[in-house]
């Protein structure tokens, strides 16, 4: 049995151990590819893997709780342990990450009273009772109980959030109440105000720090941080930033090999780190995350490729090679071997073998909810995905506007089946003109969810309750009597091909392939407009033609021999009669303001 400390040094079985570590979420990550991502990192000549563990995926709902599967972390650390790694958790009830509502929950929103990421008791109760099911599946892991777990993180950059001290000091007894014994530790900017602000100074709690470049400048303010405490310990760089993430609408950011070798050696010469990322992965299913801004909140794209040392499929890119190469010659006696690599293939031209207009089938895939006045997701018990909201207004004049009031963060307007107007956040509130018909009009408003924010201070708002919030409005009067039809994609949907679909409506295309031996490809979306894909039932996540990425990654795993069903949900009524599987993605360029 390993023992792991920290004094001055980090000592594995007494002896110093300089931690080497790269960032796989296992949770972004199919578990089939898991072996291929931790052997790589092996292979790299690393010792250690660390991973975030987001209280969304495993409480979906309140009380209720999910660790199999793609969420069995316990079997991802067990991999882990089997290849030789070492393992860091962060098992924060936040994590940022770029991940829907930075791991949060979204079933807290509707306690409107509660504060979250602080003391507040009704909050620290739900955390409670989510931590109990959690460390029964982590704490057998540690390390001195057998197992790879070496460190485990409390919260995460609360240096860059809040001073509730009252707070960390009562996750703290909480995780040592359900018995971690191993160390714990912070991570914030290595500046002494977020230092400061994100640590409890009177407990033995390791301070990290996260950054990606000027190494030397960081660590000198970590170490002059722990000197003003009285402390001698260990330098690390808990993220150390080697790409970085990408917005609808934005250029593909990226950080050159060599920039990034030089930046590392410097940093492990002086102490230890982990890669951030090591495997990005993919946001699968609705689990993008968004930048929050004063008016308009940036969603970020499906692939979390993150420009890492392995790509979004979980490939060597050059910065693995040149990372390899440098450690090689850095560290004599390092062990390192072969990265696996994993296949793609293309198939082109799937022919289109059905279509249907969403409004057509919408009461056969959806449960209907009647309200007065229209509900937000959360209240209706949705936490993702697309909202329909459908009321009946009878008019007189063939002239009148609508408006939505306070929703979120997408809409389309439909005035009797057909679409009168989209709007994106900054827009929603705004008149909508339409021409109804004496008597009774139908009005259907399609809502998406685009992703809840994962940092700063909108994690606080009832901004990020989705759906309409407030209500919808006919010139001057509140409509009342509404239906609701929750779209997540959670569960499998018989769709009937042969009711009617409609030009320019949000629709269902079917996509019928035969495949002799799977692999990993890419779909190419470049042809659609906006919209989701799922791949013989699994909702791979989001498309959209505003880049910069314009394929979806589609692991092996997903495909079976014989015949595959690919359907595409879109909502712009932008589509193809055919889409291609291909061995490489796809991406539009984006040029940044004032760039020609």
């Amino acid at each position: 049995m390993n023992t792991f400390e920290i004094k001055e040094d980090f000592l594995l079985n007494d002896e110093p151990f300089k931690i080497m570590s790269g960032a796989v979420h296992y949770f972004r990550v199919l578990p089939e590819d898991w072996y291929h991502s931790l052997y790589n990192l092996k292979a790299l000549g690393f010792n250690t893997v660390e991973t975030y563990i987001p209280w969304n995926v495993h409480e979906p709902k309140e009380e209720e709780y999910n660790f199999s599967g793609q969420f069995d972390i316990k079997k991802f650390v067990q991999v882990a342990e089997e290849l030789g790694l070492f393992v860091i958790l962060r098992p924060s009830p936040y994590i940022c990450a770029e991940w829907e509502f930075g791991g949060l929950p979204s079933w807290l929103l509707p306690y409107k009273d509660m504060r979250i990421r602080s003391s507040d008791p009704t909050f620290i109760e739900k955390v409670s009772r989510y931590y109990k099911e959690l460390f029964k599946q982590i704490t057998p892991l540690q390390v001195d109980h057998g197992g790879p777990v070496i460190m485990m993180q409390l919260e995460n950059e609360y240096g860059s959030y809040g001073e509730d001290k009252e707070y960390l000091k009562t996750l703290y007894e909480l995780m040592v109440q359900l018995g971690v014994t191993v160390p714990i530790f912070t991570s914030d900017g290595a500046w002494k105000a977020t230092q400061e602000a994100g640590t409890i100074t009177e407990l033995d709690i390791l301070t990290t720090g996260n950054f990606g470049s000027h190494s030397k400048e960081n660590f000198k303010d970590l170490k002059d941080f722990h000197e003003s405490k009285g402390k001698k310990w260990p330098l690390m760089c808990m993220e150390y930033w080697d790409g970085w993430f990408n917005r609808w609408n934005d250029p593909v950011i990226k950080r050159e090999a060599r920039d990034l070798t030089h930046d590392v050696k410097e940093a492990l010469e002086i102490g230890s780190l982990n890669l951030y990322m090591f495997h990005g992965g993919t946001n699968f299913g609705f689990m993008n995350g968004s930048s929050a801004r004063l008016r308009k909140d940036l969603p970020q794209v499906t692939s979390y490729d993150y420009d890492a040392p392995l790509n979004e499929q979980g490939n060597p890119t050059e910065k693995y090679f040149a990372l390899q190469k440098m450690l090689q010659e850095s560290f004599s006696g390092i062990e390192q071997h072969a990265p696996l690599m994993k296949g793609s293939m293309n198939i082109m031209d799937i022919q289109v073998t059905g279509k249907v207009s969403m409004l057509s089938v919408i009461d056969h895939i959806a449960i209907k909810q009647e309200s007065k006045y229209p509900k937000t997701m959360e209240e209706l018990g949705q936490q993702y995905g697309y909202t329909l909201y459908r009321s009946c207004v009878t008019k007189n004049s063939n002239k009148e506007f609508f408006r939505v009031i306070d929703g979120s963060d997408r809409l389309h307007f439909f005035l009797n089946e057909e679409k009168i107007a989209t709007q994106y956040q900054e827009e929603i509130g705004e008149k909508i003109y339409a021409s109804p018909i004496a008597g009774s009009n139908q009005i259907d408003v399609l809502v998406e969810n685009m992703g809840r924010v994962n940092y700063g201070h909108k994690l606080l708002a009832d901004t990020q309750q989705k759906g309409i919030r407030r209500g919808v409005m006919s010139d001057l009067h509140f409509i009342t009597d509404w239906e609701q039809y929750s779209l997540d994609f959670s569960e499998p949907l018989s769709i009937d091909f042969d009711k009617e679909w409609k030009e320019h409506s949000p629709s269902f295309y079917q996509y019928k392939v035969t495949i002799d031996e799977p692999e990993d490809t890419f779909i190419n979306m470049e042809s659609f407009g906006k919209g989701i894909v799922l791949v013989n039932g699994f909702n791979i996540g989001r498309f959209w033609n505003v880049g910069p990425t314009l394929s979806l990654y589609a692991p092996k795993t997903l495909f079976k021999k014989g015949e595959n069903e690919i359907i595409v949900f879109e909502t712009e009524g932008i589509w193809s009669k055919s889409i291609s599987l291909e061995k490489e993605p796809k991406f539009i360029e984006i040029k940044k303001e004032g760039e020609e």
